[in-house]
């Protein structure tokens, strides 16, 4: 049997539906609330779980991460998921899930990292006046958008470019070399190798 991917959504599903059309075998896609990402997976026959965030504090300072984090953990750990791909994911998760899956989940981000971390990197690489940014597939570690790189490509900066029409262009990039990252490291990890094995040389 192959290594078993858990996918991660928090709204339209779009990475998802990438990875699904680039013939990756998902074995659960999990939500921190309800969304299309997940109503689109049961239309199309996938296993899916909501962990609400809604009774860990919601989106409040009171927000449980730690509690949170662990519970996602065991219920991924339980279904016997080997690789956790996070797709447009909007809870940042603590210790105790990467203690889980240790090198063992990815994230994409709209940027070549490590330039323009967190959750505004479109509208930061415009702001500075960059003729160039991208996207980055990278293992997640606790530290936010950090860890090891696996590849990114390289999106130029448009003339007249707002955040919406740059951020349209780089996840059609992402859209594609996402699943394709994704696909490399099942294979590593079928043949008994690591995510990091299949860091590649940037494109230019």
């Amino acid at each position: 049997m192959g290594a078993r991917l858990a996918v991660l959504v928090s709204g339209s599903g779009t990475i998802l539906e990438a990875m699904v059309a680039a013939g990756l075998e998902v074995a659960v896609v999990a939500a921190d609330r309800p969304c299309r990402g997940v109503t689109w997976a049961q239309e199309r026959g996938l296993a899916t779980r909501v962990l609400d965030r809604a009774p860990y504090g919601g989106y409040t300072p009171k927000f449980a991460r730690e509690r949170y984090s662990a519970d996602l953990a065991a219920l991924l750990t339980g279904l016997r998921v080997d690789l956790v791909a996070m797709a447009g994911f909007g809870t940042v998760l603590a210790a105790p899930f990467h203690a889980a899956f240790p090198g063992r989940v990815l994230n994409t981000h709209p940027s070549l990292l490590p330039a323009f971390r967190g959750w505004h990197a479109v509208p930061a690489a415009l702001a500075a006046g960059v003729v160039e940014t991208g996207c980055t597939v990278h293992v997640a570690t606790e530290a936010l958008d950090d860890g090891p790189i696996l590849a990114q490509r390289r999106v130029p900066v448009e003339a007249g470019d707002t955040v919406e029409s740059l951020h349209e262009r780089i996840k059609e990039v992402e859209r594609r070399l996402y699943p394709e990252v994704v696909a490399r490291v099942l294979a590593a990890l079928a043949s008994g190798a690591e995510p990091g094995s299949v860091a590649e040389v940037e494109e230019g």
